[in-house]
């Protein structure tokens, strides 16, 4: 049981990094961006194929981080420069991206068994593969969260909040917010995309379609990291979707531990996600029985 949650908290941990992209686009700038989906299979795609081809590890998902900005770029125009409404936008560039990552890739998948990865420094001290993961996703996501806590803070970062709270406003401030939306577009995706080489890595193996689904998994996390963790302040929601990430994939872990088919995880974490945006409804639909009952006291 513990080797099933020390999994489930390593996977967590690589999964809390495209969380914490998608958070930037769905509640920083309110955009459902679904060019995430390719994204994170072009992160796995770049980074597999650069280590295939005898390139430094970290050097390769460097790589993949660089492909995932320039999705984010091209999503970012489709949108701002080509005024393509920001849904369709990122559905045209995950299709596009499909065929992209075939083309990185050669073919449907690729195998990086018995290569080095960004893991096997830790391995070579002594870690087992899963503590090595554990290790290096906790370096990297507490990194990041300190990054993005300053970044948000700064001039450029706030003008993104400001872009995604109020663009009207934002605009009348003399902020150009088709610029802000394609950096944020930018950070997102690239984030995202290096989840995608760091997941592939642990896993051993990069997927052209590991990417389906992978946008309710992140706001999944998003989801439960606010309702169970809180949403008080910025660096408290950075935090709240580490352990929104990791919390989804243990809850995985269990389920699956307690027999429910592979096949029926999509479902599952569909079904998740709805309920916990329609919580806000059923909490409406309480307030006035609470009433009644404190009336008929």
């Amino acid at each position: 049981m513990l080797q099933i949650i020390l999994g489930a908290v390593s996977l967590g941990l690589l999964w809390a990094v495209m969380t914490m992209g998608v958070y930037i686009t769905y509640r920083i700038l309110n955009i459902a961006d679904l060019s995430v989906e390719g994204s994170i299979a072009m992160g796995a795609a770049i980074g597999a194929q650069c280590i295939m081809r005898g390139m430094n590890p970290y050097a390769a998902t460097a790589m993949a981080f660089v492909g995932g900005m320039l999705a984010g770029l091209a999503t970012g125009i489709l949108h701002t420069r080509l005024k393509i409404p920001a849904l369709l936008s990122g559905i045209l560039t995950m299709i596009a991206l499909y065929s992209v990552n075939l083309r990185i890739l050669g073919k449907a998948n690729i195998s990086l068994l018995r290569m080095d990865t960004v893991y096997t420094v830790f391995e070579n001290f002594g870690l087992n593969k899963s503590s090595a993961v554990i290790t290096l996703g906790l370096l990297c996501v507490l990194g990041l969260v300190g990054l993005l806590y300053w970044f948000f803070g700064t001039e450029i970062g706030c003008a993104i909040r400001a872009t995604g709270n109020n663009p009207q406003m934002a605009r009348a401030q003399g902020i150009d917010t088709g610029n802000m939306i394609i950096l944020g577009l930018v950070i997102s995706n690239g984030m995202v995309a290096l989840s995608g080489a760091l997941i592939a890595q642990s896993q051993s193996f990069a997927d052209v379609q590991m990417g389906i689904g992978s946008i309710v998994i992140g706001l999944a996390s998003v989801i439960i990291g606010e309702v169970l963790f809180g949403k008080r302040n910025f660096f408290n929601r950075l935090i709240a979707l580490v352990l929104g990430a990791i919390t989804y994939r243990i809850i995985i872990a269990l389920v699956l531990r307690m027999g429910m088919p592979a096949s029926d995880l999509k479902l599952f974490t569909a079904m998740t996600v709805a309920i916990a945006l329609s919580l806000p409804v059923f909490r409406s639909y309480l307030k006035p029985l609470q009433r009644s009952k404190k009336g008929e006291m």
